[in-house]
């Protein structure tokens, strides 16, 4: 009951207040014609204030999608350029393998020409200086083989025609079996552990009789 009382209350005094208001609009506007033109008036404004508004917001959004665009072609950019600079590394990293592949023939050709350099870099004590020479010439070719697979040249299949030929001779058989325990100790992810374990995968095809597969 006090509720709905409250609620009339309130209805009527802002009908009141509603009529004092619109009264002061009057006296302050001299009569109620002035009132209702300058009333329409202030409406006119209003739509302009509305046509203004939406341009504004046409602006706004505009803005925004050119920034949107703006961003996305900056991705791509970055996308790019990331692309170029793992490109870039990967030439580096190319150049500078075959740089240390290159230095490393050249000492072993000068310790293949000259014994006494051989003696110091000698993995194999104990060899005659032909063996030696050899065990050198046959750690160049399995080097070799590394740098082309590593560099997608030799898929297995050919690496495995490559073991075979290679293992059928008593030279470089000699140097695998001296050289195969400080081979098997190469990172299995490394492309040195993985030619390694197909050349003895060759081995194991010739210890089972497995004839080799057509290549």
């Amino acid at each position: 009951m006090a509720i709905a009382a409250g609620i009339a209350l309130t209805g009527a005094l802002s009908v009141v207040i509603s009529g004092w208001l619109i009264r002061g609009v009057e006296i302050a506007n001299d009569d109620r014609r002035t009132a209702q033109e300058r009333s329409a008036l202030g409406d006119y404004f209003g739509g302009v204030s509305a046509v203004f508004s939406g341009l504004a917001l046409l602006l706004l959004v505009v803005t925004l999608v050119m920034q949107q665009r703006e961003l996305r072609m900056q991705r791509q950019e970055l996308s790019f350029q990331r692309a170029e600079l793992a490109s870039s590394r990967t030439a580096l990293h190319r150049a500078s393998e075959a740089d240390l592949r290159s230095l490393h023939m050249q000492l072993t050709h000068m310790a293949m020409e000259d014994p006494s350099l051989g003696e110091v870099w000698n993995d194999f004590p104990g060899d005659s200086a032909t063996v030696a020479r050899q065990n050198l010439f046959a750690n160049l070719t399995f080097n070799h083989l590394v740098l082309m697979h590593s560099w997608g040249g030799y898929s297995d299949a050919t690496l495995l025609v490559h073991a075979r030929n290679m293992l059928a001779g008593e030279a470089f058989r000699r140097y695998w079996n001296a050289s195969r325990a400080t081979k098997s100790g190469l990172p299995p992810d490394s492309a040195e552990g993985h030619v390694f374990r197909v050349f003895e995968e060759a081995l194991e095809e010739e210890r089972r009789g497995t004839p080799p597969a057509p290549s």
